[in-house]
This record gives C-alpha cells, structure tokens and sequence, in this order.
C-alpha cells in the first residue's frame, strides 16, 4: 500500500493496483459558499493533479472535499464512487460513471478493491456524511477514513483495520463546539479498531488559510500528545506523520 498526502482532506491512495484520488482539493482557492471573506484556503506550492487516476472517492459535498475547480479539471470519465451529497455535485459537473454509496453499501471496482460507505460526518441536522472502508482483496488489506472524526460504533464489526485515515486534534469554534474532533475520538477508534497504523489528516499541510472563520477557529492537540495517549492507553498502533506531496509505502504485517 502506497500513499500520498496532497494537503487538508486530499489523498493519492494506491491499493489493489489501483490509484484512488480521495477528496481532492488541488487547484484554486478553497472557498465556501463564494464566501473569501469568511473563509479561504490557498496553495503557496503548487499540487500537480496525479496522472493515471482510476477513481475518484468522495466522502462529502461540501468544497473541501467535493471541489469544483479540481473536480471540473479532471477527466469527466474517471469513475466516482460518492457519498449522496457529493454525488450531486460530480453529476452536475457532467461526470458520466458516478456509484452513489449509502451507509453499510458496498461496492467492488475492478474485481480488485471493495469499498463500504460507513457513517462519517454530521452536516447540520439532517444530513451524515460518509466514512469509508477499502480492502485490497489482492492482499486482504484494509484502510478506514473518516475526515472529521466522527466514528460509528458499527465499526466495532470490522475489526481489526489495518490502516486508519482520521484526524488527531480538535478543531472547534469557542461556544459552538468542533468542527472537527479528533483528541478523543481518533483515541477511541483506535481501541475499537487496533490498527497497524493511524495517519492524521486535515492539518493545514503547505496550505494557507485566512478569513474571518479564521480568528475564531482553535486547534487543539498535536502528534506528541497522541504519541503520549497511545503509550498510557498500552496501544501499540504506530502514528505515521506524512509530509505533503511526498509518496510513502506502508509495510503491514499480515493478520493471523
């Protein structure tokens, strides 16, 4: 297993000899709801879009994760496998191949990967985001991804994952909570999960962000004080730290 961090959510994951592009934000400002003076994210090093990408894997609809700019640079006939949220957006934008996963739905690509959309993130009252569970059926090799921390208790089901994608620190705004929560629950789904090893994503990476959301957004948490959690919890699941744009290979040890 092969992967690469393209900064915040963004993913180049190579597994089952596939190459899946995850949430990508890899060109232009990163800007909700056309709103720069509340917020926006923007590249000082340019991220080169990944050639030879067979699938596109959105966990949610929102711009950080389902972005236009990227989304309408890519070649409209990769195939996508969505959440229902970003599965909207990859339609309107004229892809043609789009699988739409709810959550518990599985979906095999290419005789070679199989894929479960599980519960992820809430978005307001009404709406769950998705996580997703891969398996290399070459290898039996697995990988979770949740970008907000938020984890289902269904996980529990799969266990052992070999791999966890989620964040580590908490990301809130005073009074109204996080927006992402990673100190406690990243803890949480490693009890639940045992993995080889966790990897924390939607860090800032090389990117550069400002706005208003910006001076009231606090971080709480970094690797060390994980590092430290893990070692009182008697957790042997290493912590990888990747550097953006720098592809790594994970050597996992197979299951008995």
């Amino acid at each position: 297993m092969h992967l690469t961090w393209l900064d915040s959510n963004s993913w180049l994951i190579e597994m089952g000899g596939q190459r899946i592009l995850l949430d990508p934000w890899l060109i232009g400002s990163l800007v909700f709801g056309n709103l720069p003076w509340l917020f926006k994210g923007d590249r000082p090093i340019k991220r080169s879009i990944p050639e030879n990408i067979d699938l596109i894997l959105l966990s949610q609809g929102l711009e950080d994760h389902a972005h236009p700019p990227t989304l309408q640079a890519l070649d409209r006939s990769i195939p996508v496998v969505a959440s229902p949220n970003a599965a909207k957006v990859v339609q309107g934008l004229g892809y043609s191949n789009v699988t739409v996963l709810a959550h518990g739905d599985t979906f095999t690509f290419a005789s070679l990967l199989k894929i479960q959309g599980t519960p992820g993130s809430p978005i307001g009252p009404m709406l769950v985001e998705n996580g997703y569970l891969l398996t290399d059926l070459t290898s039996d090799s697995t990988l979770y991804y949740e970008p907000h921390g938020y984890h289902s208790p269904s996980l529990k089901e799969v266990a052992p994952i070999d791999v966890v994608i989620t964040p580590i620190i908490n990301l809130e705004i005073p009074l109204l909570g996080p927006i992402i929560k990673g100190r406690k629950s990243a803890l949480q789904v490693v009890e639940w999960l045992r993995p080889q090893v966790i990897i924390p994503t939607a860090a800032g990476g090389d990117v550069v962000f400002e706005g208003l959301l910006m001076s009231v957004l606090r971080a709480q948490g970094n690797v060390d004080e994980f590092h430290a959690l893990l070692a009182q919890h008697h957790l042997t699941t290493k912590v990888v730290a990747p550097k953006p744009g720098e592809r790594f290979e994970l050597e996992l040890m197979k299951r008995v």
